[in-house]
Protein backbone atom coordinates (compact mmCIF):
# COMPACT_ATOMS: atom_id res chain seq x y z
CA UNK A 1 0.00 0.00 0.00
CA UNK A 2 1.42 3.37 -0.50
CA UNK A 3 2.31 5.50 1.79
CA UNK A 4 -0.38 8.60 1.36
CA UNK A 5 -3.16 5.81 0.72
CA UNK A 6 -1.75 4.20 3.92
CA UNK A 7 -2.08 7.27 6.12
CA UNK A 8 -5.45 8.12 5.05
CA UNK A 9 -6.93 4.48 6.09
CA UNK A 10 -4.52 4.49 9.05
CA UNK A 11 -6.29 7.83 10.57
CA UNK A 12 -9.97 6.72 9.48
CA UNK A 13 -9.95 3.07 11.04
CA UNK A 14 -7.61 4.45 14.11
CA UNK A 15 -10.65 6.97 14.76
CA UNK A 16 -14.07 4.61 14.04
CA UNK A 17 -13.59 2.50 16.88
CA UNK A 18 -13.62 5.79 19.44
CA UNK A 19 -17.23 5.45 19.38
CA UNK A 20 -17.08 2.00 20.94
CA UNK A 21 -14.90 3.27 23.35
CA UNK A 22 -17.67 4.99 24.94
CA UNK A 23 -19.70 1.91 26.17
CA UNK A 24 -15.99 0.68 28.21
CA UNK A 25 -14.71 2.32 31.12
CA UNK A 26 -12.08 4.54 29.87
CA UNK A 27 -8.91 2.97 31.85
CA UNK A 28 -6.12 4.66 32.96
CA UNK A 29 -2.83 4.70 31.10
CA UNK A 30 0.68 4.41 32.27
CA UNK A 31 3.40 4.49 29.43
CA UNK A 32 6.79 3.47 31.12
CA UNK A 33 9.92 3.95 28.68
CA UNK A 34 13.29 2.78 29.63
CA UNK A 35 16.45 5.00 28.49
CA UNK A 36 18.91 2.93 26.06
CA UNK A 37 17.52 -0.24 26.81
CA UNK A 38 17.00 -2.45 23.51
CA UNK A 39 15.18 -5.58 23.23
CA UNK A 40 17.97 -8.01 24.27
CA UNK A 41 17.98 -7.18 27.85
CA UNK A 42 15.10 -8.52 29.22
CA UNK A 43 14.84 -12.10 30.13
CA UNK A 44 11.94 -12.73 28.98
CA UNK A 45 13.44 -11.91 25.13
CA UNK A 46 16.13 -14.05 25.33
CA UNK A 47 18.73 -12.41 28.10
CA UNK A 48 21.01 -14.70 29.83
CA UNK A 49 22.54 -11.86 31.77
CA UNK A 50 20.35 -9.42 33.15
CA UNK A 51 17.52 -10.34 36.17
CA UNK A 52 14.47 -8.84 35.20
CA UNK A 53 11.95 -10.89 37.21
CA UNK A 54 9.11 -8.06 37.49
CA UNK A 55 8.93 -7.33 33.87
CA UNK A 56 9.13 -10.81 32.65
CA UNK A 57 6.37 -11.75 35.14
CA UNK A 58 4.03 -9.03 33.29
CA UNK A 59 4.94 -10.28 29.79
CA UNK A 60 3.93 -14.18 30.90
CA UNK A 61 0.37 -12.51 32.14
CA UNK A 62 0.32 -10.07 29.60
CA UNK A 63 1.21 -9.03 25.55
CA UNK A 64 5.03 -9.43 24.78
CA UNK A 65 5.43 -7.43 21.59
CA UNK A 66 8.34 -8.79 19.33
CA UNK A 67 8.81 -6.27 16.77
CA UNK A 68 8.16 -2.68 18.44
CA UNK A 69 10.71 -0.05 17.01
CA UNK A 70 11.43 3.39 18.24
CA UNK A 71 13.90 5.81 16.80
CA UNK A 72 17.50 4.83 17.06
CA UNK A 73 18.20 8.08 19.20
CA UNK A 74 16.07 9.04 22.57
CA UNK A 75 15.37 12.83 21.71
CA UNK A 76 13.71 11.94 17.88
CA UNK A 77 12.05 9.04 19.67
CA UNK A 78 10.50 11.41 22.51
CA UNK A 79 9.19 13.86 19.89
CA UNK A 80 7.68 10.59 17.88
CA UNK A 81 6.13 9.11 20.45
CA UNK A 82 4.52 12.59 22.17
CA UNK A 83 3.32 13.54 18.67
CA UNK A 84 2.81 10.25 17.04
CA UNK A 85 4.49 11.95 14.25
CA UNK A 86 7.23 10.85 12.02
CA UNK A 87 10.08 12.84 12.50
CA UNK A 88 9.97 14.70 8.93
CA UNK A 89 6.72 16.44 10.14
CA UNK A 90 8.15 17.93 13.34
CA UNK A 91 11.41 17.01 14.58
CA UNK A 92 13.96 19.80 14.64
CA UNK A 93 16.81 19.78 16.78
CA UNK A 94 18.14 17.26 19.21
CA UNK A 95 17.28 18.06 22.80
CA UNK A 96 14.09 19.59 21.48
CA UNK A 97 10.11 19.57 21.43
CA UNK A 98 8.86 22.34 19.06
CA UNK A 99 6.93 25.18 21.08
CA UNK A 100 3.11 24.36 20.05
CA UNK A 101 3.63 20.68 19.21
CA UNK A 102 0.01 18.72 20.70
CA UNK A 103 1.19 15.71 22.31
CA UNK A 104 -0.46 12.80 23.98
CA UNK A 105 -0.39 14.83 26.63
CA UNK A 106 -3.03 17.48 25.45
CA UNK A 107 -4.86 15.14 23.82
CA UNK A 108 -5.61 12.93 27.06
CA UNK A 109 -5.67 16.48 28.98
CA UNK A 110 -8.40 17.33 26.55
CA UNK A 111 -10.61 13.77 27.00
CA UNK A 112 -10.89 14.61 31.01
CA UNK A 113 -7.54 13.04 32.04
CA UNK A 114 -5.40 14.16 35.16
CA UNK A 115 -2.08 14.00 33.35
CA UNK A 116 1.88 13.52 35.01
CA UNK A 117 5.47 13.31 33.67
CA UNK A 118 8.40 11.95 35.90
CA UNK A 119 11.58 10.69 34.80
CA UNK A 120 13.54 12.47 32.11
CA UNK A 121 12.55 15.40 29.35
CA UNK A 122 15.37 16.38 27.83
CA UNK A 123 13.07 18.51 25.65
CA UNK A 124 13.41 22.07 26.53
CA UNK A 125 15.88 23.44 23.87
CA UNK A 126 19.00 25.57 24.69
CA UNK A 127 19.11 24.86 28.95
CA UNK A 128 22.41 25.40 30.93
CA UNK A 129 25.02 22.32 31.07
CA UNK A 130 24.03 21.07 27.42
CA UNK A 131 24.66 21.90 24.08
CA UNK A 132 21.26 22.17 22.53
CA UNK A 133 20.70 24.68 20.19
CA UNK A 134 16.62 24.46 19.38
CA UNK A 135 13.55 25.70 20.74
CA UNK A 136 11.98 23.57 23.13
CA UNK A 137 8.68 23.23 25.15
CA UNK A 138 8.27 23.25 28.79
CA UNK A 139 6.38 20.04 30.38
CA UNK A 140 3.85 22.08 31.39
CA UNK A 141 2.91 23.44 28.33
CA UNK A 142 3.05 19.86 26.71
CA UNK A 143 -0.06 18.54 28.33
CA UNK A 144 0.91 17.31 31.63
CA UNK A 145 -0.91 19.09 34.58
CA UNK A 146 2.27 17.49 37.17
CA UNK A 147 6.13 16.72 36.73
CA UNK A 148 9.01 15.82 38.68
CA UNK A 149 11.76 15.63 35.61
CA UNK A 150 15.24 16.26 35.41
CA UNK A 151 16.61 18.28 32.60
CA UNK A 152 13.93 20.55 32.39
CA UNK A 153 15.92 23.90 32.94
CA UNK A 154 19.25 22.66 34.11
CA UNK A 155 20.82 19.75 32.68
CA UNK A 156 22.82 18.55 36.18
CA UNK A 157 23.14 14.98 37.44
CA UNK A 158 20.29 12.19 36.89
CA UNK A 159 21.30 9.55 39.58
CA UNK A 160 22.74 10.51 42.61
CA UNK A 161 22.78 14.42 44.14
CA UNK A 162 19.96 14.89 40.71
CA UNK A 163 19.00 17.85 40.05
CA UNK A 164 15.26 18.14 39.97
CA UNK A 165 12.65 19.89 38.97
CA UNK A 166 9.06 19.42 40.25
CA UNK A 167 5.99 21.64 39.18
CA UNK A 168 7.91 24.52 37.98
CA UNK A 169 10.78 24.55 40.89
CA UNK A 170 14.32 23.19 42.00
CA UNK A 171 13.33 20.01 44.43
CA UNK A 172 15.22 20.77 47.60
CA UNK A 173 16.86 18.46 50.52
CA UNK A 174 17.34 15.95 47.92
CA UNK A 175 21.46 15.67 48.49
CA UNK A 176 22.58 12.08 48.62
CA UNK A 177 19.33 10.77 47.09
CA UNK A 178 18.93 8.39 43.93
CA UNK A 179 17.00 9.81 41.20
CA UNK A 180 15.04 6.88 39.83
CA UNK A 181 13.56 6.93 43.67
CA UNK A 182 12.68 9.72 43.49
CA UNK A 183 10.89 9.74 40.13
CA UNK A 184 9.34 6.25 41.51
CA UNK A 185 8.06 7.96 44.90
CA UNK A 186 5.99 11.05 43.27
CA UNK A 187 4.92 8.42 40.50
CA UNK A 188 2.79 6.43 43.37
CA UNK A 189 2.20 9.45 45.18
CA UNK A 190 0.55 10.42 41.93
CA UNK A 191 -1.26 7.36 41.26
CA UNK A 192 -2.96 7.27 45.19
CA UNK A 193 -3.89 10.98 45.02
CA UNK A 194 -5.83 10.71 41.10
CA UNK A 195 -7.04 7.18 42.03
CA UNK A 196 -10.59 8.07 41.71
CA UNK A 197 -10.81 9.64 38.13
CA UNK A 198 -9.15 8.82 34.79
CA UNK A 199 -5.37 9.20 34.98
CA UNK A 200 -2.66 9.04 32.74
CA UNK A 201 1.31 8.68 33.75
CA UNK A 202 4.47 9.24 31.53
CA UNK A 203 7.89 7.93 33.07
CA UNK A 204 10.36 8.44 30.50
CA UNK A 205 12.71 6.50 32.87
CA UNK A 206 16.21 7.81 33.63
CA UNK A 207 17.58 4.00 33.94
CA UNK A 208 19.67 2.72 32.02
CA UNK A 209 21.82 5.29 30.40
CA UNK A 210 25.25 6.08 30.97
CA UNK A 211 27.19 7.11 33.16
CA UNK A 212 27.03 3.23 34.23
CA UNK A 213 27.59 3.05 38.12
CA UNK A 214 26.21 1.80 41.18
CA UNK A 215 22.56 1.41 42.06
CA UNK A 216 21.24 1.74 45.93
CA UNK A 217 21.53 -2.47 45.53
CA UNK A 218 24.74 -2.51 43.96
CA UNK A 219 27.31 -4.83 46.15
CA UNK A 220 29.55 -1.61 45.35
CA UNK A 221 28.49 1.78 47.28
CA UNK A 222 28.52 5.10 45.67
CA UNK A 223 31.56 6.38 47.63
CA UNK A 224 33.29 3.17 47.43
CA UNK A 225 33.38 4.11 43.84
CA UNK A 226 34.08 7.53 43.64
CA UNK A 227 36.91 6.55 45.77
CA UNK A 228 38.48 4.06 43.21
CA UNK A 229 38.23 6.53 40.31
CA UNK A 230 36.67 4.22 37.84
CA UNK A 231 36.20 4.35 34.77
CA UNK A 232 32.55 5.43 33.67
CA UNK A 233 32.87 4.64 30.69
CA UNK A 234 33.01 1.04 32.05
CA UNK A 235 29.81 -1.20 31.74
CA UNK A 236 30.27 -3.23 34.49
CA UNK A 237 27.18 -1.59 36.94
CA UNK A 238 24.96 -1.64 33.78
CA UNK A 239 23.28 -5.22 34.80
CA UNK A 240 22.67 -3.58 38.27
CA UNK A 241 20.88 -0.11 36.58
CA UNK A 242 18.34 -3.00 34.54
CA UNK A 243 17.83 -4.95 37.52
CA UNK A 244 16.97 -1.72 39.27
CA UNK A 245 14.72 0.01 36.63
CA UNK A 246 13.06 -3.90 37.05
CA UNK A 247 12.76 -3.09 40.86
CA UNK A 248 11.13 0.50 40.00
CA UNK A 249 8.53 -0.87 37.38
CA UNK A 250 7.78 -3.85 40.51
CA UNK A 251 6.98 -0.47 42.79
CA UNK A 252 4.01 0.85 40.42
CA UNK A 253 2.58 -2.52 39.78
CA UNK A 254 2.48 -2.87 43.70
CA UNK A 255 0.87 0.89 43.84
CA UNK A 256 -1.39 -0.09 41.30
CA UNK A 257 -2.57 -3.30 43.40
CA UNK A 258 -2.78 -1.92 46.73
CA UNK A 259 -5.01 0.62 45.39
CA UNK A 260 -7.03 -2.50 42.94
CA UNK A 261 -6.45 -0.47 40.28
CA UNK A 262 -4.49 -3.37 37.93
CA UNK A 263 -7.85 -3.72 36.13
CA UNK A 264 -8.61 -0.43 35.63
CA UNK A 265 -4.96 0.42 34.36
CA UNK A 266 -3.54 0.10 30.71
CA UNK A 267 0.32 -0.70 31.17
CA UNK A 268 2.77 -0.20 28.75
CA UNK A 269 6.84 -1.14 29.18
CA UNK A 270 8.92 -0.14 26.48
CA UNK A 271 12.42 1.53 25.65
CA UNK A 272 13.71 4.69 23.61
CA UNK A 273 16.17 2.98 21.31
CA UNK A 274 18.93 0.37 21.39
CA UNK A 275 21.23 -0.17 24.17
CA UNK A 276 24.34 1.69 24.47
CA UNK A 277 27.24 0.38 22.08
CA UNK A 278 29.87 -0.33 25.01
CA UNK A 279 27.23 -2.98 26.18
CA UNK A 280 27.16 -6.50 24.64
CA UNK A 281 24.55 -8.88 26.04
CA UNK A 282 24.68 -12.63 26.08
CA UNK A 283 21.42 -14.12 24.60
CA UNK A 284 19.90 -17.40 24.19
CA UNK A 285 20.73 -16.68 20.28
CA UNK A 286 24.07 -15.55 20.76
CA UNK A 287 26.03 -12.03 22.07
CA UNK A 288 23.87 -8.75 21.08
CA UNK A 289 26.14 -5.43 20.90
CA UNK A 290 23.66 -2.46 21.30
CA UNK A 291 23.58 -0.14 18.67
CA UNK A 292 22.12 2.95 19.67
CA UNK A 293 22.13 6.31 17.03
CA UNK A 294 22.98 3.37 14.59
CA UNK A 295 19.76 2.46 12.14
CA UNK A 296 20.42 -1.14 11.87
CA UNK A 297 17.86 -3.07 13.90
CA UNK A 298 19.87 -3.56 17.10
CA UNK A 299 19.59 0.77 17.29
CA UNK A 300 15.83 0.69 17.69
CA UNK A 301 14.43 -2.84 18.65
CA UNK A 302 12.84 -2.02 21.71
CA UNK A 303 11.05 -4.09 23.97
CA UNK A 304 7.07 -3.67 24.39
CA UNK A 305 4.86 -5.44 26.91
CA UNK A 306 1.41 -4.71 27.73
CA UNK A 307 -0.70 -6.00 30.61
CA UNK A 308 -3.96 -4.87 31.49
CA UNK A 309 -5.36 -8.22 33.96
CA UNK A 310 -8.64 -8.82 32.20
CA UNK A 311 -8.25 -6.84 29.27
CA UNK A 312 -5.06 -7.97 27.43
CA UNK A 313 -4.60 -11.94 26.60
CA UNK A 314 -1.79 -13.61 27.41
CA UNK A 315 0.62 -14.27 24.65
CA UNK A 316 3.11 -13.02 21.83
CA UNK A 317 2.50 -10.80 19.30
CA UNK A 318 4.60 -10.23 16.30
CA UNK A 319 2.96 -6.98 14.91
CA UNK A 320 4.43 -4.50 13.71
CA UNK A 321 4.91 -1.40 16.16
CA UNK A 322 5.99 1.70 15.61
CA UNK A 323 6.23 4.95 17.86
CA UNK A 324 3.98 7.07 16.21
CA UNK A 325 1.31 4.09 16.69
CA UNK A 326 1.18 5.09 20.70
CA UNK A 327 -1.09 8.04 19.76
CA UNK A 328 -3.68 6.54 17.86
CA UNK A 329 -3.86 3.88 20.89
CA UNK A 330 -4.24 6.08 23.68
CA UNK A 331 -6.62 8.38 22.06
CA UNK A 332 -8.89 5.09 21.02
CA UNK A 333 -8.41 3.84 24.44
CA UNK A 334 -10.01 6.93 25.91
CA UNK A 335 -12.51 7.83 23.32
CA UNK A 336 -11.17 10.80 22.60
CA UNK A 337 -11.21 13.12 19.56
CA UNK A 338 -8.25 14.32 17.35
CA UNK A 339 -7.77 17.69 15.85
CA UNK A 340 -9.27 18.04 12.30
CA UNK A 341 -5.64 18.71 10.74
CA UNK A 342 -4.17 15.87 12.54
CA UNK A 343 -1.69 13.65 10.19
CA UNK A 344 -2.46 10.48 11.74
CA UNK A 345 0.73 8.84 10.68
CA UNK A 346 0.18 5.77 13.70
CA UNK A 347 -2.15 3.23 13.87
CA UNK A 348 -3.88 1.77 16.80
CA UNK A 349 -3.07 -1.19 18.23
CA UNK A 350 -5.76 -1.55 21.11
CA UNK A 351 -7.77 -4.02 19.28
CA UNK A 352 -4.72 -6.61 19.71
CA UNK A 353 -4.60 -5.17 23.54
CA UNK A 354 -8.66 -6.86 23.69
CA UNK A 355 -7.78 -10.05 21.57
CA UNK A 356 -8.56 -8.68 18.35
CA UNK A 357 -6.71 -8.66 15.16
CA UNK A 358 -6.83 -4.96 14.58
CA UNK A 359 -5.04 -3.27 11.26
CA UNK A 360 -1.74 -4.70 11.60
CA UNK A 361 0.84 -2.81 9.50
CA UNK A 362 2.58 -3.45 6.75
CA UNK A 363 5.59 -1.54 7.12
CA UNK A 364 7.03 0.95 9.20
CA UNK A 365 8.82 4.04 7.59
CA UNK A 366 11.54 6.05 9.47
CA UNK A 367 12.88 9.49 8.91
CA UNK A 368 16.18 9.94 10.75
CA UNK A 369 18.46 13.48 11.09
CA UNK A 370 19.58 13.54 14.69
CA UNK A 371 21.77 16.37 14.81
CA UNK A 372 23.26 15.35 17.52
CA UNK A 373 27.03 14.47 18.35
CA UNK A 374 28.73 11.98 15.60
CA UNK A 375 25.35 11.75 13.89
CA UNK A 376 25.13 15.26 13.13
CA UNK A 377 25.22 15.40 9.31
CA UNK A 378 23.29 11.94 9.05
CA UNK A 379 19.65 12.14 7.63
CA UNK A 380 18.58 8.96 6.26
CA UNK A 381 14.64 7.20 5.29
CA UNK A 382 13.99 3.94 4.48
CA UNK A 383 10.99 1.52 4.99
CA UNK A 384 10.98 -2.22 6.84
CA UNK A 385 8.78 -5.21 8.08
CA UNK A 386 9.85 -7.67 10.12
CA UNK A 387 12.12 -9.29 7.11
CA UNK A 388 13.26 -6.23 4.85
CA UNK A 389 14.66 -2.71 4.72
CA UNK A 390 14.98 -0.16 2.07
CA UNK A 391 16.87 2.89 2.10
CA UNK A 392 15.95 5.73 0.35
CA UNK A 393 19.34 5.17 -1.36
CA UNK A 394 18.38 2.23 -2.50
CA UNK A 395 19.90 -0.44 -0.78
CA UNK A 396 17.83 -3.12 0.26
CA UNK A 397 18.27 -5.81 2.94
CA UNK A 398 17.13 -9.57 4.60
CA UNK A 399 17.68 -7.90 8.20
CA UNK A 400 15.67 -11.51 9.21
CA UNK A 401 18.96 -13.26 7.78
CA UNK A 402 21.54 -10.11 7.74
CA UNK A 403 20.36 -7.66 10.94
CA UNK A 404 24.21 -6.41 10.82
CA UNK A 405 23.13 -5.23 7.22
CA UNK A 406 26.69 -6.35 5.80
CA UNK A 407 25.46 -7.46 2.65
CA UNK A 408 22.70 -5.50 0.26
CA UNK A 409 20.74 -7.87 -1.90
CA UNK A 410 21.47 -7.30 -5.72
CA UNK A 411 19.52 -10.09 -7.23
CA UNK A 412 16.11 -10.66 -6.41
CA UNK A 413 13.66 -13.08 -6.71
CA UNK A 414 9.99 -11.93 -8.42
CA UNK A 415 8.60 -12.17 -4.97
CA UNK A 416 11.27 -10.37 -2.98
CA UNK A 417 11.26 -7.49 -6.13
CA UNK A 418 7.18 -7.28 -5.78
CA UNK A 419 8.36 -6.47 -2.11
CA UNK A 420 11.40 -3.79 -2.82
CA UNK A 421 8.71 -2.21 -5.21
CA UNK A 422 6.20 -1.68 -2.80
CA UNK A 423 8.66 0.18 -0.50
CA UNK A 424 9.88 1.93 -2.76
CA UNK A 425 6.57 3.39 -3.21
CA UNK A 426 6.21 4.33 -0.22
CA UNK A 427 9.38 6.22 0.04
CA UNK A 428 8.29 7.98 -2.92
CA UNK A 429 4.98 9.91 -1.51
Amino acid sequence: MKRRTFLKQAAVLSTLPFLTCQTRKRPNIILIMADDLGYECLGCNGSKRYQTPHLDQLAKTGLRFTHAYSQPLCTPSRVQIMTGQYNDRNYTEFGSLPPGEYTFGHMLQDAGYVTCVVGKWQLSGRIRGTGYSGEGTLPEDAGFDEHCLWQVDYKGSRYWDPSIRTNGELSKDISEKYGPDLFCEYAVDFISRHRKQPFFLYYPMVLTHDPFIPTPDSSVSMETYQSQQKDRQDSTFFGDMVAYMDTIVDRIVAKLDELGLREQTLFIFTGDNGTHPRVTSPTESGPVRGAKGETIRTGMHVPMIVNQPGTTPAGVNQDLIDFTDFFPTFAQAAGASLPTDYPGDGVSFLPRLRGEKGYPREWIYCYYQPKWGRWRDLKTRFVMNQRWKLYGDGRFYDIQNDPMETRALQDLSDDIRTVKQQFTEVLQQ
